[in-house]
């Protein structure tokens, strides 16, 4: 209640000072509302909150404008050339329009990926790389996991995935950021552990191993592998 009671006096008092400065059109109330949404989304009221619309079309609609039709996320399917439509207009107003790629079977049309263009690991991705890594990933570091930091830093083009990212502590994270520092993923195969390279100031490389996590027994029959196998995956 004291801190509600705090909150609420605060919200007063500035929303007094924004209606003393004169020219303000809204009431107390009104103006208490949108400081307590700014000061919680960070967003400018007047700006609103940020809504995305979610477009899927075939690129060869997008790009060469064949025929066909778009999904429009929350709505159904649309004509492609409304998806065009809808495209061309966002591009040429202030919207932000990001162009994600889609993964998808030729044949079947089933979703086998999509690309990532966040700069902030999503919640399962970050999971994976917790349970992955288990500490931080610096060699000989072994402090609990703070950042989830890209290997290949977001601005020089690294992207957002299992690949190029590596749970770290903060202070590996920020001294990674230091001039002479320099890190790059290690390509892999399926079956290998995730390893990247870290270069240090000193001209010293070391590679950096995620630990294997328990898997079950693989038998010598191969009926045996297969039922172990399908349980496993089922599970």
């Amino acid at each position: 209640m004291e801190r509600a009671v705090g909150m609420w006096a605060t919200l007063r008092r500035d929303a007094d000072t924004i209606i003393n400065a004169g020219g303000e059109t809204r009431t107390r109330d009104q103006i208490m509302a949108d400081l307590v949404f700014e000061r919680i989304t960070g967003v400018s009221a007047a700006a609103g909150s940020p809504v995305t619309v979610n477009v899927v079309l075939p690129d060869t609609a997008l790009l060469s404008g064949n025929a066909g039709s778009a999904h429009l996320q929350g709505y159904g399917d649309i004509p492609s050339d409304v998806a065009q439509k809808l495209v061309r207009e966002a591009l040429d107003s202030e919207t932000r329009v990001a162009l994600r790629r889609l993964y998808a079977n030729p044949e079947t049309g089933a979703l086998t990926a999509m690309e990532s263009k966040s700069r902030t690991f999503p919640t399962a991705l970050a999971r994976l790389i917790d349970v992955r890594d288990r500490t931080c990933r610096t060699p000989w570091c072994d402090a609990p996991i703070r950042h989830h930091d890209h290997i290949v830093p977001h601005a020089a083009g690294g992207r957002t995935t299992a690949e190029n990212g590596a749970g770290l502590c903060a202070a590996c994270n920020y001294a990674k950021e230091g001039e002479g520092w320099k890190a790059r993923p290690e390509r892999t195969g399926r079956r290998e552990l995730h390893k990247y390279g870290v270069m240090t100031p000193t001209g010293h490389t070391y590679i950096s191993t995620a630990s294997g996590v328990s898997v079950i027994e693989h038998y010598t029959s191969q009926i045996e592998n297969g039922i172990v196998f399908d349980i496993g995956v089922v599970a």
